[in-house]
C-alpha cells in the first residue's frame, strides 16, 4: 500500500494505490497526517489505483471527512471502481462523501 499527498495549491490530493486493509492502515493514517492541516483547502481522496479497502480504511477515511468539515473544507472521492463503489454503497458511506 503506497499512499501520496500532492498539494495543489488550494487543493490537497490523497492518492491511494493498492490495497488500504488492516495491515496497511496504521501507516496509511501516519500518510494521510498532513490532510489534518488543511484550513479550508478540499480535499481529494483520489482511488483510481485503489484495489480494496476494508473498514480500517473506511474508518481513515471518515476521519478525514470528519476533520475537514468543520474548517470548511470539502472532501472528494475520484476514481472509484465497482467494487469499491459496492462497499461504500453497501455501508451507507457513499451518502457522506462527495463523488467526482
Amino acid at each position: 500500500m503506497k499512499t501520496t499527498i500532492q498539494d495543489n495549491g488550494g487543493t490537497l490530493t490523497a492518492i491511494f494505490e493498492g490495497r488500504l486493509d488492516t495491515s496497511a492502515a496504521p501507516q496509511c493514517e501516519q500518510d494521510l497526517k498532513p490532510l489534518n492541516d488543511c484550513s479550508g483547502q478540499d480535499i481529494i481522496l483520489d482511488c483510481t489505483a485503489l484495489e480494496y479497502i476494508s473498514s480500517s480504511g473506511l474508518r481513515l477515511f471518515l476521519g478525514v471527512l470528519k476533520n475537514a468539515k468543520p474548517k470548511g473544507s470539502h472532501v472528494y472521492i475520484t476514481g472509484m471502481n465497482d467494487s469499491l463503489r459496492n462497499v461504500f454503497t453497501m455501508t451507507g458511506f457513499i451518502n457522506l462523501f462527495e463523488l467526482k
